[in-house]
């Protein structure tokens, strides 16, 4: 008996941390939707950052020279690259395009940040867009998102392109960025207030004024961040500046990473910027595995009304998000076991950065923060 009354609260309770994702994302996509184009051609500055980047590099340049409604220009800063970026940059002739070196990377700055900071200072237009090279824009992708920036007085604005996964590991956990930023972002009280803990976007495409971003600090205020997606956005709170999220799911595509390898590294190197902290990562435990892990459990050792009910909310949030953001459908159905890796992941990397390991990108070490 007690044990029956002991998984009994264990699935109400699981029936609850499966339902809150579940109510807040069904609040908040009709919040996240893909901006209008602008009204007339505004002045837009393109910014790419390169670091050994010759597999995608001529195709995110013609992506972005392919640009309509709006006068453009493309700034592509190559970061010391030791493969063919250069010499691919040096092929491509058009006057909309301007290719730079990067300055040699100073003491406390992460390579991104620092070439962000720099292609920000060559920038010659208001509106600036970073880009990753990974990254692959729409013709109508640079306007509607400056667009966003005519309709919504805020200073920096981004959203999570469409996500392209080709492996399990990637099908497996990429998916569970929507996940985390619709079921428990409250983009409402995001819109109303300006607490830096609502700041939030995805370091694949920012789109910022250019005096907003001068007084926020820019990628200078972050220059020591490994997840400019998390602190980007509250650097400019922190200024008092408020900061925006689109969907640019239809405009705007990424495949992030190529291997089970790459998701692994990719994900852990930042997680101490997010999840990750000795503080929040409990907390995330209990949510994300209370409500996508447990239900799985308990209708494995325990089954249940409620704990199917918990599980029809865990599945059912995911089977939403995947048709919502074409997502892999396996994905959404396997979301317990993808919840629980996206958890051993958050783990290995606080243990790592309390064992002051560095992290490794991109081949460069920074040392744990």
């Amino acid at each position: 008996m007690i044990l029956e009354s002991n998984t009994a609260i264990l699935a109400w309770i699981a029936l609850g941390l499966a339902a809150l994702p579940l109510g807040l994302c069904l609040l908040n996509l009709p919040l996240y939707r893909k901006p209008a184009p602008a009204r007339g051609r505004p002045a837009v500055s393109v910014l790419i950052p390169a670091r050994n980047e010759e597999a995608n590099i001529a195709a995110a340049v013609g992506c972005v020279l392919a640009s309509t409604g709006v006068e453009l220009e493309l700034v592509v800063l190559d970061d010391h690259s030791t493969d063919g970026t250069a010499s691919i940059l040096a092929s491509i002739a058009d006057p909309r395009l301007r290719v730079a070196l990067a300055p040699p990377l100073p003491p406390g700055f992460v390579g991104k940040q620092h070439a962000c900071a720099s292609l920000a200072s060559l920038a010659r237009h208001d509106i600036m867009v970073f880009v990753d090279a990974d990254v692959r824009l729409a013709p109508d992708a640079v306007s509607r998102m400056a667009g966003f920036m005519q309709d919504r007085r805020v200073g920096l604005a981004s959203g999570v392109p469409l996500q392209e996964t080709r492996t399990w590991a990637e099908a497996l956990l990429i998916p569970l960025i929507h996940l985390v930023l619709l079921g428990y972002l409250p983009m409402a009280a995001m819109r109303l207030s300006g607490l830096p803990a609502l700041g939030a976007g995805c370091g694949q495409i920012m789109v910022a004024r250019r005096d907003d971003y001068v007084r926020a600090g820019g990628h200078a205020a972050i220059r020591g961040s490994m997840h400019d997606g998390v602190t980007l956005p509250r650097a400019f709170r922190n200024a008092g500046i408020m900061t925006g999220l689109f969907d640019p799911t239809l405009f705007a595509s990424c495949r992030m990473y190529a291997s089970a390898r790459e998701v692994w590294h990719g994900l852990g190197k930042n997680a101490t910027e997010g999840m990750a902290t000795p503080v929040a990562l409990p907390v995330w435990t209990v949510l994300l595995g209370g409500g996508h892990v447990l239900p799985a459990v308990l209708m494995a050792v325990a089954p249940s009304t409620i704990a199917a009910a918990a599980l029809a909310c865990s599945i059912g949030l995911r089977l939403l998000l995947a048709w919502r953001f074409r997502q892999p459908v396996l994905s959404a159905v396997l979301n317990p076991v993808g919840v629980a890796a996206f958890l051993v992941i958050q783990w290995a990397a606080l243990i790592r950065v309390r064992r002051g390991r560095p992290s490794v990108w991109r081949g460069r070490a920074y040392p744990a923060q």
